[in-house]
């Protein structure tokens, strides 16, 4: 993390350990403090990371989440309409996007799985059929396909 000193330049970096080759980051309020928090997709060690902002430019220590193998890309997003912001993860090795529901208090459930194409490898949650709710969109790479999963 480098904080920005206010004139065009930043501080120095703070590292926070999370898990094996971090490969994707979003940074949203997932515990409602108004404060931004980090989401890391930890590639080797098939986890996702979340540090919590404590509110003067530092993270608490990671919590961690399984997820499937390889997870490579992570979203943040609202997904079932209760206000809190939800984990979509793309794991790479076992050809699935993993949804973990956010339980409050910036934890989250156990990820519910939903199977895409050969190695997803990036993931996008936006509205594609106009119906008001939030769909899945997966870049699959070895397939050269994308998969969308419409909201239920």
């Amino acid at each position: 993390v480098l904080l920005n000193a206010g004139n065009g330049t930043f501080k120095n970096q703070t590292t926070y350990p999370v898990g094996t080759y971090p490969r994707s980051v979003a940074v949203v309020d997932v515990n409602s403090d108004n404060k931004p928090d980090i989401v890391v997709a930890n590639y080797v060690s098939a986890t996702v990371s979340v540090l919590l902002n404590v509110g003067n430019g530092t993270f608490n220590a990671q919590i961690t989440y399984g997820v499937g193998t390889s997870p490579e890309s992570v979203a943040v997003v609202d997904v079932n309409s209760d206000n809190k912001p939800d984990i979509v993860v793309a794991n790479l090795g076992s050809n699935t996007v993993g949804v973990l529901l956010n339980a409050g208090n910036g934890t989250f459930k156990n990820q519910t799985t939903y199977p895409v194409g050969t190695y997803p490898r990036s993931v996008a949650v936006v509205d594609v059929n106009s119906d008001n709710k939030p769909d899945i969109v997966v870049a699959n790479g070895n397939s050269g396909t994308v998969s969308v999963l419409l909201h239920c």
